[in-house]
């Protein structure tokens, strides 16, 4: 079968999906909806669409939709090393650092399945030199905590898995083996923080930019040095503190500076490095290599039911196809993200960088600009914090923002306790089992400023308790929906220019040439 890129509103189930009037979920709702409308997917995780404003009408078309944009057929030709990325003449392969799916998979993809296995293997030994103690620091004390040097898919992701997973890990026999912590933003007051919780001595800074040009990066990696010369600790040396995360072509690939290097290449974006070398090293480390397995080993099985063409029983191609019709034909624009589990009170951010920089675009992938809108504004926070911000908004605002909501059965730690006849993990899921409902349903009230008009639109997906092998399992579902979005839309999901022209003007005031005399009185303004 050949494959065609075509754009949206070329399809014929396009034009029959404008012409559908969504659920009525006031009505619609029903016990018998909200049983059966959901789709066991990997991991212990559900993907329940009863509060989405689909009936089976729509479903009918959406799986026409899919099939007309060849969407899963798409995937299989990322999967076989095809060129998806398109913008930068490049294959897609983060699939491949959770296993290969797929039987032809050419020449090239078996030597990068193999480059990625090996990366593991060599960090999963050196994770084992730092926990027994056979690599120390340069004053010979063990190393008890990691730091990552990184910004954007190299803190995002890293940092909200780190977070999530910290719970059940300090839960278990083994508990967390390092402490870690992130630097990210440039302001010197991030790295300043940082260095202020640990001591140089027994640290180790994991440093990630795949180009090793990363401006913010170097900039904190040479203040974290400096401090640890500035420190007056005899024998200290910063050499033997720090690690690289890089490609095999950066100017930090094999450098005397660092006390090893691990490579990732260009065919990953950063939004989806985190089960890459990016994130294995970190979280690796303070974990130990069993708990990223597990996760790698979620994330391929949510990999695996992502390819199921029947629309039916392929939770992340649902999600994509539902939200489809919420962008394109219900005209909505912002969707939040709402765990109610405190241990994912970073993934909203990180989903926030894999949506909004792969599929924010203004021209197919052929560069062609489109006539539809694309991509979503992504706000989120864990319950039940937010509904004491801003769900006033989401209830009664005059934009209705579709939910996905995010919830487990059991928490992490397992210190939960019966308080006024009801656990609190019992009262965290009480409230958001009540929200789905209050959003979807609403409220009469004779009193304008207590009706509650209904129909905000969600989705849930839920399972048992948040583990390594169900948090990769819900990375890769979310990653696999922003691609088959892509796919729909016609765009690249696999590129970003739009992050590089602010860079590009940051370094010519950076290096005295500014040529733009607005820019140069914003400059003054900020001295």
């Amino acid at each position: 079968m050949s494959i065609t890129y075509t754009n949206l509103d070329q399809c014929s189930a396009f034009e029959e999906l404008k012409g559908l009037s969504p659920a009525v979920l006031r009505t619609e709702l029903t016990a018998e909806r909200a049983a059966s409308y959901t789709i066991g997917t990997a991991g212990d995780l559900s993907f329940n669409y009863a509060a989405a404003p689909v009936q089976e009408r729509h479903l009918e078309v959406l799986q026409r939709l899919s099939q007309q944009q060849q969407v899963i057929e798409k995937y299989q030709e990322l999967l076989d090393g095809q060129i998806m990325n398109p913008g930068e003449s490049r294959m897609v392969l983060h699939h491949l650092t959770r296993g290969k799916l797929g039987a032809d998979v050419i020449v090239e993809d078996e030597d990068k399945e193999r480059f990625y296995a090996s990366q593991l293997r060599r960090i999963e030994l050196f994770t084992k030199q730092i926990h027994c103690g056979e690599i120390t620091g340069s004053t010979g004390k063990a190393f008890d905590t990691v730091v990552q040097i990184g910004i954007g898919g190299s803190d995002l992701g890293p940092r909200a898995l780190y977070l999530a997973l910290q719970g059940i890990c300090r839960a278990s026999e083994d508990g967390q083996l390092m402490g870690a912590e992130f630097i990210s933003n440039v302001d010197p007051d991030d790295a300043a923080a940082v260095m202020r919780r640990v001591d140089p001595e027994t640290t180790l800074f994991i440093l990630v930019s795949k180009s090793g040009t990363t401006q913010e990066t170097l900039t904190n990696r040479d203040l974290v040095i400096k401090r640890m010369k500035d420190s007056g600790i005899k024998g200290l040396d910063p050499a033997r503190h720090m690690a690289a995360v890089t490609s095999m072509t950066s100017p930090l690939a094999s450098s005397s500076e660092y006390l090893e290097s691990f490579y990732i290449d260009d065919f990953i974006g950063g939004r989806y490095s985190s089960t890459s070398a990016v994130g294995a090293l970190v979280l690796s480390l303070a974990y130990g290599p069993q708990v990223f397995r597990a996760l790698l080993a979620g994330a391929h099985a949510a990999d695996k039911a992502a390819l199921e063409p029947d629309i039916r029983h392929n939770a992340a191609l649902l999600d994509a196809l539902i939200g489809i019709y919420l962008r394109n034909v219900l005209d909505r624009r912002t969707t939040a993200v709402l765990p109610y589990s405190q241990a994912l009170s970073r993934f909203p951010a990180h989903l926030q960088q894999l949506d909004m920089e792969s599929n924010g675009k203004r021209v197919n992938r052929f560069g062609q600009e489109i006539s539809y809108s694309t991509g979503y504004t992504i706000l989120g926070e864990p319950g039940t914090n937010g509904q004491h911000s801003f769900y006033q908004h989401l209830h009664q605002g005059t934009d209705v923002t579709p939910l996905q909501f995010i919830g487990f059965s059991h928490c992490q730690y397992g210190e939960d306790m019966e308080i006024d006849r009801s656990s609190s993990q019992e009262k965290l899921n009480a409230n958001l089992a009540a929200q789905i409902i209050a959003f979807a349903k609403g409220q009469d009230h004779e009193n304008p400023n207590k009706q509650f008009p209904g129909e905000r639109y969600s989705t849930l997906l839920h399972g048992r308790q948040l583990t390594p092998y169900s948090l990769g399992a819900l990375l890769a579902h979310f990653e696999n929906k922003v691609m088959f979005q892509g796919f729909l839309w016609n765009v690249n999901s696999f590129d970003q220019e739009g992050v590089q022209l602010g860079k590009l003007l940051a370094n010519k005031i950076l290096t005295g040439k500014v040529d733009d005399e607005a820019l140069a009185v914003y400059v003054d303004l900020l001295r």
